[in-house]
């Protein structure tokens, strides 16, 4: 049996870990707050001054300016769960599967959707531009959407 003086010693251990484990996650915490605060600052700021930039060069700005976010949102939100000391490396193993599985179910989609994107950031045409397409198709571009684009055929059919 442990004597009362002991058990005494064991309780003021066990209080100091405790409090010491508290400080020490209350700093994380903190620090990750912080981290979250400013983090949140520069990444509205950055979208502002990507926006004025691609508006400079006549881009349009809101698919790119969504992607933009998003990234830079993941990269706070890494960055504050790294903070709080919980491990990324198996965090970032199921973002790299979960992108490899979701790229090759929708590969074709991805395909048109690069090709979207690159209609949009290069205007190689545009809304009322007579094109041939490469499929044998040819018409009236009526709109540019980032998985497809519209014609209108000179016998009044739409072509996806």
């Amino acid at each position: 049996m442990l004597s009362s003086s002991e058990t005494s010693v064991q309780i003021t251990n066990a209080l100091e870990k405790l409090i010491d484990s508290g400080i020490s996650l209350g700093e994380r915490v903190l620090g990750a707050l912080i981290i979250f605060i400013v983090g949140k600052f520069l990444v509205n700021w950055l979208n502002r001054l990507f926006a004025r930039i691609l508006e400079k060069r006549k881009v349009d700005p809101s698919i790119l300016k969504s992607m933009v976010n998003i990234l830079l949102l993941i990269m706070l939100i890494l960055a504050v769960i790294g903070k709080l000391g919980i491990e990324l490396t198996g965090f970032a193993a199921l973002l790299a599967s979960a992108g490899v599985a979701i790229g090759m179910a929708l590969s074709g989609n991805l395909q048109n959707f690069a090709g979207g994107l690159i209609i949009l950031l290069f205007r190689p045409y545009k809304v009322g531009d007579y094109i041939d397409a490469s499929t044998g198709a040819s018409g009236t571009v009526k709109e540019i959407q980032i998985f497809h684009t519209i014609l209108i055929t000179p016998d009044n059919k739409m072509v996806y």
